[in-house]
């Protein structure tokens, strides 16, 4: 039999190994100060790109780098559904339309009406370059595609599109003919059977997954037979791919939510050994607007959100509905937090906050 003090022994190991894995996978709170310190931006410069009319909705900003020059990506909504565009900027200030990178489609197709991009494989290095990296000689971009008419209606899916053209010039993406991930597929878990939204696409070298590509995306689905205070929940989870096409979903339960309200739009950076997910939050219990907050991880799946103040909140004229939907690049020693500023008119537009002081914006972008 075995020595009573080698089972002991063992036994004190093991737990010691559980409880150090379980300290290992959440982030002091000494260091989620640390990071707010670091991202925080209280100073608003205002609105950079602004809708043509009141009928259009901007939203979604993906800010990337390309030699000397700033682009970024967004969306608009007209009336009938979600294109995506590109613009430049040789300052992250002023902005300059490029033209659409995916337009609608007159053929009947399951996106022939909704086409809300986000681009993919982004060096995700805090203050690093924020270029665009290749995947098979191509760059690469999720979306999510919808087949009706309307403000994000009918079902919608996560689609992938791809070119082996220069990224920083306003041309049509190709697409993949068929979404990746439906709120209909097989493996749909409980809380995403309604509708996907937003993707974020990130190139995990380490393949702490086990897989070198990693998706975030949120979702709404049921409420565990609970009735929802609010208009739905919205959750954040993951899926994996080892070829950018073919993608499985992982785990069962979202990596992020709240208890009422909306979680999404993740996007993610890496400072040191250490991931930051920005994303927004919305009607959260006692809160009817939508804000922008952060979580952090060292193993991409397992998160330690930040208890602290939000990173942008409503308190201007126009965003005093909602200020959300995050993307954050620190440049030459300043941070720049992009977002979608919203009136209560429901004007909707791309405005950016820093962490020195830039002065006020006077808008020269009018978004067509």
């Amino acid at each position: 039999m075995m020595n009573k003090r080698l089972v002991i022994s063992f036994l004190f190991g093991t737990i010691l190994s559980v409880a150090s894995y379980a300290q290992s996978r959440t982030v002091s709170q000494e260091t989620m100060q640390q990071i707010y310190e670091e991202v925080k931006t209280p100073y608003k410069y205002g609105l950079v790109v602004v809708p043509q009319d009141n009928n259009k909705k901007i939203d979604c900003p993906t800010v990337f780098r390309k030699g000397k020059d700033w682009f970024m990506s967004w969306i608009v909504f007209d009336g009938r559904g979600y294109e995506t565009w590109l613009a430049k900027s040789k300052d992250l200030l002023h902005w300059e339309n490029l033209g659409r990178i995916m337009s609608f489609s007159d053929t009947a197709h399951w996106d022939n009406n909704q086409k809300a991009g986000y681009m993919a494989l982004q060096d995700t290095k805090w203050g690093g370059n924020y270029q665009l990296n290749k995947f098979q000689g191509k760059y690469w971009m999720s979306y999510f595609g919808g087949k009706d008419r309307g403000y994000e209606a009918g079902e919608l899916a996560i689609g992938m599109a791809f070119t082996g053209k220069n990224p920083a010039a306003a041309h049509e993406w190709q697409r993949i003919d068929h979404p990746v991930l439906t709120s209909t597929d097989p493996s749909v878990r409980w809380w995403e059977n309604k509708k996907i939204f937003k993707s974020t696409v990130i190139e995990d070298k380490k393949k702490l997954t086990g897989y070198p590509f990693v998706m975030y995306y949120n979702a709404n689905g049921d409420s565990s037979g609970n009735k929802p205070k609010w208009r739905w929940f919205e959750r954040i989870g993951m899926a994996v791919s080892n070829d950018m096409v073919n993608w499985k979903r992982l785990g069962e339960d979202p990596v992020m939510h709240h208890p009422i309200g909306i979680t999404g739009d993740a996007v993610l950076q890496k400072k040191g050994d250490l991931w930051i997910m920005f994303y927004f939050g919305a009607f959260w219990e006692g809160r009817k607007d939508a804000f922008n907050r952060f979580a952090c991880s060292y193993d991409l799946v397992n998160w330690t959100d930040w208890n602290g103040d939000d990173l942008i909140r409503s308190s201007e004229p126009y965003d005093e509905k909602f200020a959300h939907k995050s993307f954050v690049v620190k440049h030459k020693g300043v941070v720049y937090h992009f977002y979608c500023a919203v009136n209560n008119k429901d004007q909707r537009g791309i405005a950016v906050a820093t962490s020195v002081d830039k002065g006020k914006s006077s808008v020269n972008f009018v978004a067509q």
